[in-house]
């Protein structure tokens, strides 16, 4: 198929698409997905209670299924096809088209789920990331490892509890799916607080993290402070505040505080942006980590 671009368009069979245009198509053909969404619950529910579906509603309801996911991965190659032809590399144009037709949402909790998958490997290998040979790496998983293990084992009882209680197949083989996930996602978490820790970087910059959650890199010019600062705030793993700080809590507390020049951006977990001049944050030795940033300071001068 021949694809040629006219200003902000791709003509594709003679046929011109905007980027509006596919946007448009791909939020009508995401609302119909979240509307058989329901549908698809009800059609399980009916095989659950032993109603039977007739043979053409189940049917139509696939055929719309397949037909909707068709749509969408057409707009989706399209979308990537005008991102090659403006001159982006694959991977990027790859990147573009899924950020014009994926929820960002939806993109987030996807990293977030992979990212945590490969933690796993890294923590099964001992390995660590972000972290290079001259790099101090400064853990901060031992404040919360004991409730987050207590969990795992809350999980692994749950789900080993309902498998055996439960009677009916198809409810037991979703229940178990359901713990199994919940247990991998708990022990990615885990594994992505000890694999990827907060780094010193040999030129003075620092990286703070919560996981795959959580990934801010300071330059070292733009440091001003970095001091002892132990705090029990009331407040949730990534807390912006209103008078411009951030607190990155761990097992309840803080205990460092760096002090910017001037106000950075960052991202939270969903995707959500603000800017900071003062990050509070935790540390399972924070005099570790102040003795690593001055000896970068001095190595750099």
């Amino acid at each position: 198929m021949k694809h040629v671009v006219k200003g902000d368009a791709v003509m594709t069979g003679g046929a011109v698409v905007t980027g509006d245009t596919m946007t448009e198509r791909g939020m009508k053909t995401r609302v119909l997905l979240w509307t058989l969404l329901p549908v698809e619950l009800g059609v399980l529910a009916a095989a659950l209670a032993g109603v039977a579906v007739a043979p053409a509603a189940l049917a139509g309801f696939v055929a719309l299924l397949l037909g909707t996911t068709a749509v969408e991965s057409a707009l989706f190659v399209r979308l990537y096809a005008r991102a090659r032809l403006d001159g982006a590399a694959p991977r990027p144009a790859l990147r573009t088209a899924a950020g014009r037709l994926v929820p960002r949402v939806v993109r987030r909790l996807t990293l977030h789920e992979v990212r945590s998958v490969h933690s796993i490997w890294l923590w099964v290998r001992r390995r660590r990331h972000g972290v290079g040979a001259d790099d101090h790496a400064a853990g901060y998983n031992s404040a919360q490892a004991a409730m987050m293990w207590s969990w795992v084992g809350l999980s692994v009882v749950e789900t080993v509890a309902l498998a055996w209680l439960i009677p009916w197949p198809l409810v037991h083989a979703i229940t178990l799916y359901l713990g199994l996930y919940g247990m991998v996602v708990m022990v990615g978490i885990l594994a992505a607080c000890v694999a990827r820790p907060h780094v010193v970087g040999a030129d003075g910059s620092l990286r703070l993290r919560y996981g795959a959650l959580f990934d801010l890199w300071i330059p070292a010019e733009d440091i001003v402070r970095v001091r002892l600062d132990r705090r029990f705030p009331d407040a949730q793993a990534i807390t912006p505040r209103a008078d411009g700080s951030l607190d990155l809590v761990v097992g309840g507390q803080t205990t460092l505080s760096v002090e910017l020049a001037a106000p950075i951006p960052y991202a939270r977990p969903l995707g959500k942006t603000g800017t900071a001049h003062t990050i509070r944050f935790h540390a399972d030795d924070p005099q570790s980590l102040l003795a690593a940033l001055k000896k970068a300071e001095r190595a750099t001068g």
